[in-house]
């Protein structure tokens, strides 16, 4: 093997780490994660090829910057797998501590939001 081809063979094998990296960091490696509360809105399962879960979590109470209201804050995820978003499905309307994980991209397989909810804390009715 010349020395040039040797050069090339190795700035190859650089490039093509390099991007593996990239691709590890923008679609695979965990920003954050965390744990959300609030009141389950809905959680729908949608999309053209990769049918993925889908939910909103209502989060209410937090005071907004005008005096005298308040804000609803939404939390829109995707879920991790089958078993969750059914349990979830069953149980629209009550409140949910959902631990979650964020991505900086989503992928079409993992769903359209970049945080991922994998496991429900806790389950239990609103009173009322």
């Amino acid at each position: 093997m010349t020395t040039g081809k040797k050069v090339g063979s190795i700035i190859a094998v650089i490039v093509v780490i390099a991007l593996i990296a990239i691709c590890y960091y923008r679609y695979f490696f965990v920003f954050g994660e965390g744990v959300k509360a609030g009141e389950l809105n809905y959680v729908v399962k949608k999309g053209y090829v990769f049918k993925t879960y889908e939910g909103k979590l209502i989060q209410s109470g937090i005071k907004s910057r005008q005096t005298g209201t308040l804000q609803n804050n939404e939390f829109e995820f995707s879920i991790a797998n089958q078993e969750i978003a059914e349990k979830m499905m069953a149980n629209s309307g009550k409140f949910f501590e959902l631990h979650y994980k964020e991505y900086k991209h989503s992928l079409p397989w993992r769903g359209f939001s970049v945080y991922v909810v994998d496991s429900i804390l806790t389950s239990k009715d609103i009173p009322q």
